[in-house]
């Protein structure tokens, strides 16, 4: 397959999931037990596929040797982050334009399951520059970027739990999602505007053709377990939201104090 053709699908499959992932907004309550299943079934299968070949079937890199397994799972981590972010940020766009808690529950599940991924991300990191750098951290621009992001993504989430009421809530969550978004795009480009001591981007030109699809493997099946996850915290947010809706307001103080 050739470098071309790879870098193509490695556009084109970005941005059909974006699309496909764009699409549970609405669609929390037509996925039944069963679809869910399915999707972590497969999910599980292409993480287990894809590591056992990572680990035990392609060769050693040629510098890195066995070090350079942590790859598997540390950039399929990487692009997923970027993914879910992506997501949130449509669903803030789309919260904010059409005002349905559906998309609410999307941008909040979306930047969850994102944070997850970018915590996964720096421990993951921190591991492989312990073996290649000799250290745990270093104020490299990715790096630096990466770990912003996810201090980012937790502040929606705190601004978020400080809102009173649902339109509030969902406001504030979806402008300070778009506010986040502004570092994802650094994230991804800094390499190539502030070159440092992370290697450069990952691509088909980069890899090895052996590493390829152990990669995509585990990619896949990272998106499919995070959109698993989107499904089962966005449903759970989706009914919270509704409740707190519907809730009766109290017509007086909660407590009232006794007389003689």
């Amino acid at each position: 397959m050739s470098a071309a053709y790879l870098s193509l699908l490695g556009v084109l499959i970005p941005l059909l999931a974006l699309a496909g992932l764009g699409l549970l907004a609405s669609k929390f309550k037509a996925w039944g037990s069963r679809q869910e299943a399915a999707l972590l079934a497969i999910a599980l299968l292409c993480l287990v596929t894809g590591l056992t070949a990572g680990l035990f079937a392609t060769p050693p890199e040629t510098k890195m040797r066995e070090v350079m397994r942590i790859l598997y799972v540390h950039v399929p981590t990487a692009w997923n982050a970027l993914v879910f972010a992506t997501v949130a940020l449509i669903a803030a766009i789309g919260s904010l334009s059409n005002k349905r808690r559906s998309w609410d529950a999307t941008n909040t599940a979306a930047i969850e399951v994102g944070l997850v991924f970018v915590v996964m991300l720096l421990i993951q990191g921190s591991i492989w520059g312990k073996a290649t750098w000799d250290s745990f951290w270093e104020w490299d621009p990715r790096l630096t970027t990466t770990a912003i992001m996810g201090v980012s993504f937790a502040g929606v989430l705190s601004l978020r739990s400080f809102a009173d009421g649902g339109d509030r809530k969902r406001v504030w969550t979806a402008v300070a999602s778009i506010i986040a978004y502004i570092d994802v795009p650094i994230v991804y480009f800094v390499v190539d505007l502030a070159p440092g001591i992370h290697q450069e981007r990952s691509s088909p030109g980069t890899v090895s053709d052996e590493f390829h699809w152990p990669l995509r493997a585990v990619a896949f099946g990272l998106l499919f377990l995070g959109s698993w996850l989107v499904l089962k915290r966005g449903r759970l947010e989706l009914l919270t939201t509704e409740a707190e809706a519907e809730a009766p307001a109290a017509d007086g103080p909660a407590l009232v104090a006794g007389g003689e």
